[in-house]
């Protein structure tokens, strides 16, 4: 059985910070790509940041520069460091994860429950 926990949501005054972790657990033999999405009330879903098993990251325009994407290849953890955040930032985060089993199948778009990130004006 396979986990992807968010966690590190919350309320925060514009300006401020938040750090989000993932953690992806299970009968898993490689991990590729992980990333961070956001939904806001009423909006699609949008990706927010990805990262390669490289280490080749990429980010949406809305965030560059305020956002920082890592991931722990050891620990099969990916976390999000938000500086500078706006009320546009708010909205449900999630986690998602491409992997392979170790029975060879790949699941290459795994979603977690996601974590609520608010940010007050």
């Amino acid at each position: 059985q396979v986990r992807l926990v968010e966690s590190g949501g919350g309320l925060v005054q514009a300006g401020g910070s938040l750090r989000l972790s993932c953690a992806l657990s299970g009968s898993i033999s490689s991990i590729y790509g992980m990333g961070w999405s956001r939904q806001a009330p009423g909006k699609q879903r949008e990706l927010v940041a990805s990262i390669s098993s490289e280490g080749t990251v990429n980010y949406s325009d809305s965030v560059k520069g305020r956002f920082t994407i890592s991931r722990d290849n050891g620990k099969n953890t990916v976390a999000l460091q938000m500086n500078s955040l706006k009320p546009e930032d708010t909205g449900v985060y999630y986690c998602n994860a491409d992997f392979q089993y170790y029975s060879g199948l790949r699941e290459y778009d795994y979603w977690g429950q996601g974590t609520q990130v608010t940010v007050s004006s």
